[in-house]
């Protein structure tokens, strides 16, 4: 069978990653076209996973945006009229929706954002079936959804998949004594994102100078931090920092993301945003793993960042052991739902899964 999976961002490299690896080991051609956004290109080349870039990131804003969907659609069809591959596969999905609308060739679009309602308004109508976790809150497609018990994180950081190796985080700079905390500030250039607040300088200095005081920080930017904030960026590799958040004390930040992956990997996180997400809002009901914070306010952060902090850390393993029994193996499941797809005789049944 032969396959296109569509790479739009860093996540969406991590999320792909297994299974690619287990398409091809199953005798599957793959093929992966890229979005230079960010390190995506450059993770995609550490998997050492052959790629054709078809779009990078603009300037940010709705006319940007716009330019590239154009630009990208036009390009995915030349490369899917040539290759004719027989499903095709992506986060978010735009363009493989569009493509496979106009080709006649499946799209299976995996998401997991709420919030995202311009382009999930141009994307759902086309897909072949969208892919969500249970916890999932907005529309769906009636008799074209299918959901599953788990998150995109647990794709790549499922125990099955990924084995956290305290030297490497050492080497990426992990504190060799005491606390390392890790912090996101995002760049807001998304689709999802053109109507959302950012955290301030001073709240990100009010809280590096709290955080400081108790051990290391790091700090992962998507942009230009200010002078004194710059010398605690992440400078390790991107592709091991999950190596590093597995041996962190505590997260914060803007990214849903990051927020779960350290929720999976039973590293309390504090997500402070304006907009929330279906997954966090679990993994801070269910499990406690996750403090969503969606008033941008130093008292409201502070006062999150000091629950968890009062916990001791045995509660943390205990509540990412919960967790892990009540999800699944996220990459076999796409992979098997890849694999079923390409036959024609199941997608009715996969499609009726909802």
């Amino acid at each position: 069978m032969r396959i296109l999976i569509d790479i739009g961002h860093p996540a969406h490299a991590h999320f792909f990653r297994n299974p690619i690896r287990l398409l091809v080991e199953h005798g599957h051609e793959v093929i992966v076209t890229s979005r230079d956004k960010e390190m995506a290109l450059d993770l995609l080349d550490h998997f050492g996973i052959e790629h054709v870039s078809l779009s990078a990131l603009g300037k940010g804003g709705i006319f940007s945006l716009g330019y590239e969907l154009i630009v990208r659609d036009y390009r995915l069809y030349r490369i899917v009229s040539k290759q004719r591959p027989d499903v095709m596969a992506a986060i978010g999905g735009v363009f493989i929706s569009h493509v496979g609308r106009l080709t006649g060739i499946p799209s299976l679009v995996f998401y997991d954002t709420e919030n995202a309602s311009l382009q999930n308004a141009i994307t759902y109508p086309f897909a072949s079936t969208v892919i969500t976790p249970t916890c999932y809150k907005a529309w769906l497609p009636r008799r074209r959804s299918v959901r599953y018990r788990g998150y995109h994180e647990l794709s790549y950081l499922h125990p099955k998949h990924f084995h956290p190796d305290r030297e490497k985080a050492l080497g990426n700079g992990l504190a060799a004594t005491g606390d390392t905390f890790l912090l996101r500030l995002v760049s807001w250039k998304a689709s999802h994102d053109l109507r959302e607040g950012h955290w301030t300088v001073d709240l990100v200095e009010r809280l590096v100078a709290k955080l400081e005081a108790l051990g290391k920080v790091l700090i992962s930017s998507e942009g230009p931090l200010p002078g004194a904030l710059e010398r605690r960026r992440y400078a390790g590799d991107p592709a091991e920092i999950h190596h590093v958040m597995a041996f962190c004390r505590a997260y914060v930040g803007e990214s849903a993301t990051m927020a779960s992956e350290c929720a999976v990997l039973g590293i309390p996180a504090v997500y402070a945003a304006e907009t929330g997400r279906g997954y966090t809002d679990e993994q801070d009901e269910r499990y406690g793993l996750v403090k969503n914070i969606r008033r941008l306010e130093w008292d409201r952060i502070e006062q999150a960042v000091d629950s968890i902090l009062g916990e001791h850390e045995s509660r943390w393993a205990e509540a990412r052991s919960a967790l892990l029994s009540d999800t699944i193996d996220v990459a076999e499941f796409v992979t098997e739902f890849i694999e079923g797809y390409g036959d024609p005789s199941s997608r009715s049944t996969q499609a009726g899964a909802n």
